[in-house]
């Protein structure tokens, strides 16, 4: 089980765009929401990306990281690569962690947002030796159009914060230059 739990400690944050595929996926990564903010692991503790549940051989591995809008053959997929990966190259095991598990310094915090997790999985080793080049091109390529589609909406609470926002009046740098015809105006605060 140890071999395993390093595997996933080592090779899940190169992994993350195929179990945290949308750029909401990563909202998620709060401290104290019971989803994981660190690559860390323990016993029976639910902020921790890896949880081990149970004793001797009622014992079993709970991989924290996928949300409910992951694709589960993907997640798994990733989480068998990531154990294969911890059978084979032995990478080392941090001890599990005690106490709060978003305090701890010394683990791999998890991908900020899909683009930070899309240049940990594109070209990384693990990754192409569990896929190979043309399924991480693939995952690269439909990630970044997820980036490309999110940056170009203008969602709800955009249009309520450009437009309700107070206006805090015009310093000298805001102002239009003279003779521009253009005017600075600011909406007044809705109140609900």
């Amino acid at each position: 089980m140890e071999r395993a739990i390093a595997g996933l400690l080592s090779a899940m944050p190169h992994l993350a765009p195929l179990y945290a595929a949308t750029v909401n996926s990563y909202k998620r990564y709060a401290p104290h929401t019971s989803a994981p903010g660190r690559y860390a692991w323990a016993f029976d503790n639910r902020g921790c990306a890896i949880r081990v549940i149970g004793v001797g051989e009622n014992a079993h591995v709970e991989v924290r990281l996928p949300g409910a809008d992951a694709n589960l053959y993907l997640a798994v997929a990733a989480a068998c690569a990531a154990i294969i990966h911890g059978l084979q190259d032995h990478p080392d095991l941090s001890p599990p962690c005690v106490g709060d598990p978003y305090a701890v310094d010394d683990a791999t915090p998890v991908p900020a947002d899909l683009a930070e997790a899309v240049r940990g999985f594109d070209g990384n080793k693990i990754v192409l030796d569990a896929s190979g080049e043309n399924v991480v091109r693939h995952y690269v390529r439909a990630a970044r159009a997820e980036i490309a589609w999110h940056r170009s909406q203008v969602t709800d609470v955009e249009r309520e914060y450009g437009i309700g926002r107070p206006c805090l009046g015009p310093s000298p740098a805001a102002e239009p230059p003279p003779g521009s015809g253009l005017h600075l105006t600011c909406s007044p605060r809705r109140t609900p």
